[in-house]
């Protein structure tokens, strides 16, 4: 119905217009042409006038009642240290426009009303007037001069680099169709060298693996931040032009393909620092969601955002994600969950470049298992109970030639050969039923006979050692699947006196 209403009074509307048109044409004709042109130019600057005061009014008011909205106004100060600078420079500028807007305006409208057109005036012709030209080029080539230094100046200091010593945190975020990969270093505090031709489904961002500082750099799902941390954002796109905009903190910078931009800034306003000021507003005390009034407010809904502010695709609106700031302890015991994307998701992959290498962590990690499994055997009474299989003891393919990671687990048996010098152990090799049995035999002798010689060259004595290969006589799981063959092939040791 109000629909219908509402296209009845346009139509209405519409018949009014034309039948004014009408009754005018047929008073220029009573009138006279002239005459009616006068009429037509005072009623046409009259209601100039009249526009002219109810579009200045709305202006303002709207702008005072939606100023709870803008950045910069109301609740809405700026996040960031740098944040209040370009508020201020955008006030300023503001108010200069501001000013020549209304001028220009009211000028422009009073000017229409003031000198209609009439056949009793002709108008003035002025070829040039050297002072008004002076006057209208000085003034506002001084008021740019000052906008333009004040400009430059909050452009120095936002723009700003980390200098040689600073204290800051840095991230990276990659943009690309229709997303952002946010990479943090590890405890090492850098990020890991990375090359575009390295990309690829299993290395997003082309991480080097070789280089050793990605390898505790971790990928998070959202952007988590300490208040007061001075944090440089390395920003690049993957395929096309994107814009890294976190709006509340005033920092906007192109994502550009092959060339690497940066921000620097501080945030001072925690999430929740941010959500109590919105409380203090009634137009945030509104429920989120209409159809839920007894639900969250707006105020209890906000959150910091990351968006793309360039027109990237279709897709655009997917790219936002979700920003917090938190205190210094919070985002430390954040940061302790997170995963290390290298040993997470590559490590032990075929596209890992350190099959070869075990690194601390995984040494301290894999030492304390071995020694615990140790204790349980030596306290076992059982036989059966003081076998253990080497877990990262590996051969070369039909091979009893030793990988070199095994030499890490193996050298845990030598400490512990070392720590106990009154254990004495066999080392025991075993296949699966793949292939002959002689030769399976032979090569799990071999495997024993490699894994011997090892320990031996480390300094355990040979008279509390000894080999023996099993072949597949001894299966621990059924050799009809690959799984099962998979854990029959093994090397173990077996407690014989302690």
């Amino acid at each position: 119905m109000t629909v219908l209403l509402g296209l009845l009074i346009v139509v209405l509307l519409a018949v009014v217009v034309v039948q004014i048109g009408k009754v005018s044409e047929l008073a220029t004709k009573i009138r006279g042409e002239e005459e009616m042109q006068d009429i037509v130019n005072k009623r046409q600057g009259f209601w100039a006038l009249i526009f002219m005061i109810v579009f200045l009014i709305a202006v303002t008011v709207s702008g005072i009642y939606y100023k709870d909205w803008y950045l910069g106004f109301g609740p809405h100060d700026a996040a960031s240290k740098h944040g209040g600078s370009i508020d201020s420079l955008f006030k300023w500028t503001l108010l200069t426009t501001g000013i020549v807007f209304f001028i220009t305006q009211i000028l422009l409208f009073y000017f229409a009303y003031r000198y209609s057109g009439r056949r009793s005036r002709k108008a003035a012709f002025v070829s040039h007037d050297d002072k008004l030209e002076l006057v209208w080029t000085a003034i506002p080539a001084i008021v740019m001069a000052f906008l333009v230094i004040a400009g430059l100046d909050t452009w120095n200091e936002v723009m700003a680099d980390i200098k040689p010593g600073d204290d800051y945190m840095e991230i990276e975020a990659v943009g690309e169709q229709f997303g952002w990969t946010i990479r943090y270093p590890g405890n090492d505090g850098a990020l890991g060298e990375r090359n575009y031709k390295l990309i690829s489904g299993d290395n997003p961002v082309g991480q080097n693996w070789k280089d050793e500082k990605n390898l505790d750099d971790f990928h998070a799902n959202e952007i988590v931040l300490p208040v007061g941390k001075r944090i440089r954002v390395r920003i690049t796109s993957k395929d096309v032009l994107h814009n890294f905009y976190l709006p509340h903190f005033r920092v906007k910078m192109d994502a550009v393909p092959g060339m690497p931009t940066y921000f620097v800034f501080t945030p001072k306003k925690t999430t929740e620092e941010y959500r109590n000021e919105l409380s203090k507003y009634a137009i945030y005390q509104a429920p989120a969601d209409p159809a839920d009034p007894n639900g969250d407010q707006l105020w209890q809904r906000f959150e910091y955002e990351l968006a793309c502010a360039e027109l990237c695709g279709k897709g655009h609106f997917s790219m936002k994600k979700v920003v917090k700031i938190v205190s210094e302890e919070e985002y430390k015991a954040w940061a302790e969950t997170q995963k290390s994307f290298y040993f997470g998701q590559v490590r032990g992959s075929a596209n890992d470049p350190n099959t070869d290498v075990w690194f601390p962590e995984e040494i301290t990690e894999r030492k304390a298992t071995f020694e615990a499994n140790l204790d349980s055997a030596r306290t076992a009474s059982s036989a059966d109970k003081k076998v253990l299989r080497f877990e990262y003891v590996n051969f070369e393919t039909a091979s009893a030639k030793l990988t070199p990671a095994s030499k890490y687990e193996l050298g845990f048996l030598v400490d512990a050969m070392k720590k106990y010098p009154n254990m004495s152990v066999e080392v025991a090799g075993h296949t699966d039923n793949v292939g002959e049995a002689a030769g399976n035999q032979t090569l799990s002798e071999s495997r024993a006979k490699s894994v011997y010689d090892f320990l031996v060259e480390k300094g355990v004595p040979a008279g509390r050692m000894r080999s023996a290969g099993y072949g597949d006589a001894r299966p621990v799981d059924t050799n009809d699947s690959e799984e099962g063959r998979a854990k029959n092939r093994r090397t173990e040791f077996r407690i014989i006196t302690q």
